[in-house]
């Protein structure tokens, strides 16, 4: 790894200098700027920054909106948060938005230079990883998707083809199903991964603000227009773009995104310059595009355009083999979090998760089980901590039933979980923990506990 390049936002000059000098002293390449905007603007020149150290307060732009836009763009930058009003409700938003760690001022040079060793440490480690995955061919490496049921096997299949490629990717769901979860995944897996990944939230951007947001605009190009701004398709020029929600672009809007698809190239608002642009684009649609397109919401030719490498992701009560092993990674990242030394969940609480209908599907199961470790004292998480105000009319019983009629019990839902993740991981048990989200400790514990019931666990 050479010299690190780190970049120092701060709008007091003197903890600016400070900051940087002592980096500099340690033969890092460091850059100062004095706010969000303008650290965005450096960000997104060629030369890349592995590590950005930004103060949380700022006028113009908040530390946290830097933090959460890095995030949207540069999926493998690092960022370190400080601030001299630290609170513990900022260093857990913060911790939660993405940020690697967080200094409270005033802080002495020794801790600066022992936290930025860690997160370079750190970024070491993540890269030889992956280049040992690499390497090895490892059959799956879409580490931040959770599940070992048989529709989710079939998923990482699909995605291991396609990532690679430089094809345009739908992925429709229903809300909440983890669409831009896998937009970023095969963004991370694919030869554009070092490229930014820019996203565009095409539900909650007015129509009158996309085309300018979009393809940026040239200073006095409308009213208001007081500099030259660059769009969301240059941004993510050597990366990729992800259409958020695309189903809900206006008609007029999806014409001017389709030429752009077509041509590779667009011009900003009031500019004649035509930008070429080399971008994967994804896009993702909680709607039935098809039934969109014969009630005429939306274009059938953009569709095509779209529709070259379809995903369709399932919704959690499809996949019920999966919920214990999410409710167990939700419950371990959370107790991290919030500091808590949490062993599990009781059986009659996976029982309640595994009723319940979850309408909004994984996020929801998320928000669940964050609200359980906030409010559960005891070693287990249980019933009274979980809030479950929809579950089905089914009584609580021992065994599932399914749609054919048959039952499982929830032991045996874990069983075909694990198996099938070894399965999948060809029996290497660091993996198979990882892929479920629980300790290794705890997956040898369940495998002996299946050998001496007589199972051949290999």
């Amino acid at each position: 790894m050479g010299k690190a390049r780190i970049l120092v936002v701060d709008d007091e000059f003197h903890i600016r200098d400070w900051v940087a000098e002592t980096l500099r002293r340690r033969n890092y390449l460091v850059e100062t700027c004095e706010d969000g905007h303008t650290a965005l603007e450096m960000l997104a020149k060629d030369e890349p920054f592995d590590i950005v150290i930004t103060d949380l307060r700022m006028p113009k732009m908040s530390g946290l909106t830097l933090l959460k836009t890095i995030r949207e763009r540069y999926a493998n930058m690092d960022v370190l948060m400080m601030t001299a009003y630290g609170t513990i409700a900022d260093a857990v938003t913060a911790i939660k938005d993405g940020a690697h760690d967080f200094l409270e001022k005033p802080f002495p040079q020794e801790t600066l230079l022992i936290r930025i060793q860690k997160i370079l440490e750190n970024r070491k480690l993540r890269q030889e990883n992956y280049a040992l995955k690499r390497e090895l061919g490892a059959k799956s490496q879409f580490d931040a998707i959770i599940g070992a049921s048989q529709i989710m096997m079939d998923l990482y299949e699909q995605l291991q083809m396609i990532a690679p490629s430089k094809a345009t990717v739908l992925v429709t769901g229903d809300s909440g199903t983890g669409k831009e979860l896998v937009a970023r995944e095969i963004h991370m897996n694919s030869p554009r991964r070092n490229g930014p990944f820019i996203k565009v939230n095409c539900a909650a951007m007015p129509e009158t603000l996309m085309e300018s947001e979009l393809f940026g605009h040239e200073k006095g190009a409308f009213t208001g227009a007081i500099k030259t701004v660059e769009g969301r398709f240059a941004l993510a020029n050597g990366g990729t773009l992800l259409l958020d929600e695309i189903s809900e672009m206006g008609m007029g809007m999806q014409a001017k995104l389709l030429r752009v698809l077509q041509e590779r190239e667009f011009e900003k608002l009031g500019g004649r310059e035509t930008i070429k642009i080399d971008i994967r684009i994804v896009a993702t649609s909680n709607r039935d595009l098809k039934k969109e397109i014969k009630e005429k919401r939306f274009r059938e030719d953009l569709f095509h355009r779209l529709n070259v490498c379809p995903i369709h992701l399932p919704m959690l009560a499809e996949r019920p083999d999966d919920i214990p092993l999410l409710a167990t990674h939700f419950l371990n990242r959370y107790a991290g979090e919030y500091g808590k030394e949490l062993r599990g969940i009781q059986d009659r609480a996976l029982e309640m998760l595994m009723q319940y209908s979850w309408p909004g599907n994984v996020r929801e199961l998320q928000h669940k089980m964050e609200r359980a470790v906030i409010m559960c004292n005891e070693p287990l998480v249980g019933p009274k901590h979980l809030f479950l105000d929809d579950l089905d009319s089914r009584p609580a019983a021992a065994a599932i039933q399914l749609s054919d009629g048959s039952a499982i019990t929830l032991k045996e839902i874990e069983k075909s979980a694990i198996f099938r993740a070894l399965q999948f991981n060809e029996n290497n048990r660091t993996k198979t923990a990882e892929a479920l989200g629980i300790s290794i400790r705890t997956l040898r514990n369940k495998l002996r506990e299946y050998r001496e019931e007589g199972v051949n666990v290999g």
